[in-house]
């Protein structure tokens, strides 16, 4: 039986990959200012510079649009928090260092053009935006999964196991973030963000499917914690079940686009369910896997879609 290999060990034997990856993603990457997508002729100056500062009716945004806004900016926000996790499961050596910086910098891209729109805009109370990002950024980032030794080898992988679908699943959120804003100017702010974050996606599942090759087990073990354990980066923010729950009802991102549109094309491009390579140990897990992907198709997602559908029509009612 093949031994379990150590994150070091990982990051040396994929290290290739990551240099492939990195190179590819260099020469596919459209470089963007944040300043020419913001509307700065909507701006105006707050009380502390002789102005008015923010009211409810200033925002052009729909109660669904400003949820979904806030909350994929507070998780652009939390960058520091997410540097962190991929410097410490990653390297800052070679490809690696070369990778976790240029992700770095264009996610700070993200939360800068995103702020300034909604500020200037005055799509939300800027008060009310920053005591909530304070209070993200010091709460900080945790995957849900427990910690692990650093150089048992399941901190890259789990690390490189969630972005894959995470940075997906951000894709799509910004995406249909940009169809409730109903502002051309904020669709095509988010269309930007989102082309990024699929090269992003691109970058940390190919990776991923090279450690599938090398250490099958070991791998799928930390693909099915993730899957079960699944949350996006923003659970701790303030207001995160509420604007979840909004958006969810609305169709921005719920539970059966996370399965259809997010695990299940990630999970079918890594050939999870065909592949002949696991040993004991990971055909159990594939099978837990399959089990825990037919309870959400067939139950959890069913009650979900009854629940919003009584919901909405509570609405329509008081409507």
């Amino acid at each position: 039986m093949a031994r379990d290999l150590t994150q070091r060990e990982l990051l040396t034997e994929l290290e290739p990959v990551a240099e492939t990856c990195v190179n590819r993603h260099l020469s596919l990457a459209k470089d963007w200012q944040p300043h020419d997508y913001v509307p700065w002729d909507r701006g105006r100056n707050f009380a502390a510079l002789g102005g008015t500062d923010w009211e409810p009716e200033q925002s052009a945004l729909s109660d669904v649009a400003k949820a979904a806004m806030v909350t994929n900016l507070l998780t652009e926000d939390n960058l520091p928090s997410y540097h962190r996790e991929i410097a410490e499961n990653f390297s800052r050596d070679g490809a690696w260092g070369t990778w976790v910086g240029r992700w770095t910098a264009e996610e700070m891209r993200h939360s800068t053009v995103i702020r300034d729109y909604l500020v200037v805009t005055r799509g939300v109370d800027p008060v009310a935006l920053e005591q909530a990002r304070m209070a993200h950024m010091t709460n900080g980032f945790d995957p849900g999964i427990g910690r692990t030794e650093v150089d048992s080898g399941a901190g890259f992988l789990h690390s490189v196991a969630y972005v894959s679908f995470q940075e997906l699943a951000t894709r799509i959120t910004h995406r249909n973030t940009g169809k409730v804003c109903h502002d051309p100017v904020a669709d095509r702010m988010l269309q930007r963000i989102a082309a990024d974050e699929n090269l992003h996606m691109i970058f940390y599942r190919t990776v991923c499917a090279a450690a599938l090759d090398l250490v099958p087990d070991q791998a799928i073990e930390a693909i099915d914690a993730i899957v079960e354990n699944f949350q996006m980066p923003g659970a701790g923010m303030p207001d995160f079940r509420r604007n979840g729950v909004l958006m969810a009802k609305h169709g921005v991102y719920d539970l059966r686009q996370h399965l259809q549109e997010v695990l299940e094309p990630v999970l079918r491009q890594w050939n999870i369910f065909e592949r002949n390579d696991f040993g004991p140990r990971g055909e159990a897990v594939r099978e837990r896997l399959a089990a825990f992907l037919d309870d959400m198709q067939r139950v959890r997602i069913p009650r979900f879609e009854e629940q919003r559908e009584r919901a909405l029509a509570r609405e329509r009612a008081r409507a």
